[in-house]
């Protein structure tokens, strides 16, 4: 296979002054960067100091841009935007670049006239080869007369110069539902650049969509990989670049978006072919999730209640077993440096068939390795840390030839997993058919900025599946949430980003929550409660909708209101749910699926969520 292309991204994407956008850039592993003119006219280093700042970073400037609103435009005016072009050039050669960005005119001044503006392009080009520089036009997709890639091409190929080609970006190619397939009928040679960014699909004027809603390839939903692969087909040989207006990049720490934008990268060139990494081990199932808190009582007493046993305790770690069937929560009592303060979640466990691929699979794709203090005892276990901090495990439970990780544990005398009493209060025994049989999913409550950079990582990292994401009625404004999982539904995860206070203590801390799967929720329900468990009352008038809505028989619908279960259902089938009261940063959910309900109960979430408020307000 031939080496993968060279990568590159505009300054523009990211946040904070030029050299530090470089150093960020570099640091996250790009070979090169487009100065967005913007970042230069604002810094105060000249351009001299920039180019040799690139060159100790070993980043080469693939691009100058944008110079704006130049051809077809009457004599006058022409004399003045070669003046100023003059200039750019002049700074162009002290920075050491020989490409320059031209985007077709939005000026009002601008004809429709092809053969004018190819003349004009020609002169420009001209004028630029004087100083070894040359000239790609792009279509912008609100350019005034030249807004799509294949009219830029024609107005290029009129023009006849050969320091002028295009720059294709695939962001005005599909906002304007361009056929991509139309880049074969452009020598490769004459594409100049090219410019990647996706978007989510959204209804609104295109330059606002641009200029706002831009993400990283993958993260959106148009088919960047599909104008990637059609330009390397053509010929294109120059570097993969990505040029994103976000307003979220703008304000977060531009070395984590860098490497989020070269993972970004790294997925698109497999998905054209151009490289083969490891391949994702899909995970198959959860092995565990695991809870620390310096005082691990009232999780104890929780867990009890909800029918897990504490089956062992592990040799080297301060860290407790808990099972019921094949549920599993690990309790880590260990310090809290460095963690998340209080009960919380801070790791979960992925059944996985292949541990050491999926390990490979991580580190190819930039995922943070952690740090491990393993005895010499214990088993082989690869850990990554997600954007939010959760760190990732790579497990197999019963793993032939491998130290199985639960062998780690040294087993409490009597204790008897998935029936039975465990060494916490209130813990009894629950009946097998309201047994919760295994982890339904897992809800891990985003930093507002790394949102895109969570989904992008489940995806890329994982070999999950996302759904689409959804903005669900909050008391406080809108909770976001995408859903990524497997296709069979073995592992899933909901990852949200919540409004402010509903979803965050007094420290600002993210709530995360378990959610165990039963075949019998009311049941299950009333089991954990008798047992002293608090689940989350739901108010009233919600089951006055829920009757209104659904023809549930009466008795069902006094039991879901005696217990606090809400319903759902789509064509698959059905779902229940409810929630245990929340214990620092953690809470439970109970749920039932039946006939292959696939969701989350998404339009129950602002009903749990006013719930949650009014029980931390006393209400």
């Amino acid at each position: 296979m031939p080496l993968p292309p060279r990568t590159s991204i505009a300054t523009v994407s990211l946040s904070g002054p030029l050299t530090e956008k470089l150093t960020a850039i570099a640091t996250a592993g790009f070979d090169g960067v487009e100065i967005f003119e913007n970042d230069l006219i604002g810094s105060a280093h000249s351009p001299e100091e920039i180019r040799l700042r690139c060159a100790d970073l070993g980043l080469s400037i693939d691009l100058y841009q944008p110079f704006r609103d130049f051809e077809a435009v009457p004599a006058g005016l022409l004399a003045r935007n070669l003046r100023r072009a003059e200039r750019k050039f002049a700074v162009m050669e002290r920075l050491g670049a020989d490409l320059l960005l031209v985007c077709s005119s939005v000026a009002p001044e601008a004809v429709d006239d092809d053969s004018l503006a190819a003349e004009q392009l020609h002169l420009l080009a001209d004028r630029a080869a004087a100083h070894g520089i040359r000239i790609a036009y792009e279509a912008l997709a609100w350019g005034r007369h030249v807004s799509t890639y294949d009219h830029a091409w024609r107005v290029v190929e009129q023009a006849g110069h050969p320091a002028l080609g295009t720059c294709l970006d695939s962001f005005h190619i599909l906002s304007r539902g361009s056929d991509p397939r139309g880049i074969a009928d452009i020598p490769g040679e004459k594409i100049f650049f090219l410019q990647l960014a996706d978007a989510p699909l959204m209804a609104m004027d295109v330059l606002q969509w641009s200029r706002h809603h831009r993400c990283f390839p993958g993260q959106g939903g148009l088919d960047v990989a599909g104008v990637a692969g059609a330009a390397v087909r053509a010929g294109y040989a120059g570097p993969l670049s990505l040029e994103v207006f976000n307003d979220v990049f703008r304000q977060s720490d531009a070395a984590a978006t860098a490497v989020d934008a070269l993972r970004s990268l790294l997925l698109l060139q497999e998905a054209t072919g151009l490289t083969a990494p490891p391949a994702p081990a899909v995970p198959t199932g959860f092995a565990f999730a695991e809870l620390h808190a310096a005082d691990t009582e009232p999780l104890r007493s929780l867990l009890g209640a909800l029918g897990f046993a504490r089956t062992g305790r592990h040799g080297s770690k301060p860290v407790e077993l808990w099972e019921q069937g094949e549920a599993r929560i690990l309790l880590n009592t260990a310090p809290a440096a460095g963690r998340r303060p209080g009960p919380a979640l801070t790791a979960i466990g992925l059944e996985t068939p292949d541990p050491d691929r999926a390990a490979r699979r991580a580190e190819a794709m930039l995922a943070p390795v952690v740090p491990r203090r393993r005895a010499p005892r214990d088993a082989p276990l690869d850990a990554v840390a997600a954007p939010d901090g959760t760190e990732v495990f790579f497990c197999r439970t019963d793993a032939p030839g491998r130290p199985g990780w639960t062998g780690d544990f040294t087993p409490v005398p009597g204790a008897k997993p998935g029936a039975g009493p465990g060494a916490g209060p209130g813990a009894g025994t629950l009946p097998r058919p309201a047994a919760f049989r295994r982890i339904d999913h897992i809800a891990l409550t985003q930093p507002w900025h790394q949102f895109d950079e969570a989904a992008l990582f489940h995806q890329g990292v994982l070999g999950l599946r996302a759904d689409d994401s959804l903005d669900l009625a909050d008391p406080y404004g809108l909770l976001r949430s995408r859903a990524v999982a497997t296709e069979d539904g073995a592992v899933r995860i909901a990852l949200n980003i919540a409004p402010a206070p509903d979803a965050r203590d007094a420290d600002g801390a993210r709530v995360q929550h378990v959610a165990l799967a039963t075949d019998d929720i009311v049941t299950a329900a009333r089991h954990v409660r008798e047992r002293g468990a608090a689940l989350l009352p739901v108010p009233a008038n919600y089951y006055d909708d829920l009757d209104a809505r659904h023809d549930l028989d009466p008795g069902l619908l006094t039991a879901l209101a005696d217990l606090g279960i809400l319903y759902d259902r789509d064509e698959h089938g059905e779902f229940l749910h409810c929630y245990t009261a929340t214990v620092g940063r953690v809470f439970f959910e109970l749920v039932q699926r039946t006939g292959g309900y696939r969701g989350y109960g998404a339009q129950n979430a602002g009903v749990r969520l006013a719930a949650q408020l009014a029980r931390r307000s006393g209400v």
